[in-house]
């Protein structure tokens, strides 16, 4: 499959995820939390489908649209691994993450604190989903849309 089907599959997976868990997070207490910013595609997405939700961003830099930018005060700009974990404890119904480098050493080295940054952030039954599989005794898989396909996203509620 060519880089650029891999990435349609992808991105398509990642809307068809969150469309299918909006309207549930849409009646949640929480913010939503945006793991990677990246040129802010997600979080304009997002914030249509959860209009009036506090979305906070989190990214080593800043690289999205200007039409796509959270407000400074939803915008943390850091090392995720470094800034996310202030944020423990604030309940979010909705963790999105979509920092997976396609570099399997990268990606095993962002497993070893995501899966647990992700289960701190949550409220009890938040929503997780991730491009990276999360692995956390807090947080269990829950069933995809028809339209995606196994291990091309990830989606958990945490107990």
């Amino acid at each position: 499959m060519s880089r650029l089907d891999s990435f349609i599959r992808r991105v398509t997976a990642q809307r068809d995820v969150l469309d299918h868990i909006s309207a549930e997070v849409a009646g949640m207490d929480g913010p939503v939390i945006e793991l990677g910013l990246g040129n802010g595609r997600t979080f304009d997405h997002l914030r249509e489908r959860l209009p009036g939700r506090r979305i906070i961003a989190f990214d080593r830099a800043l690289a999205a649209h200007g039409t796509s930018t959270p407000d400074p005060e939803d915008l943390v700009i850091g090392e995720i691994r470094e800034t996310a974990p202030a944020m423990a404890g604030i309940d979010a119904a909705l963790v999105h993450a979509d920092i997976g480098t396609g570099y399997a050493d990268k990606d095993a080295a962002t497993l070893t604190w995501l899966p647990e940054l992700t289960a701190r952030l949550l409220r009890s039954g938040g929503i997780a989903v991730s491009g990276l599989p999360l692995e956390h005794s807090e947080l269990a898989p829950q069933p995809l849309p028809a339209s995606v396909s196994q291990d091309r996203y990830f989606l958990y509620r945490r107990k």
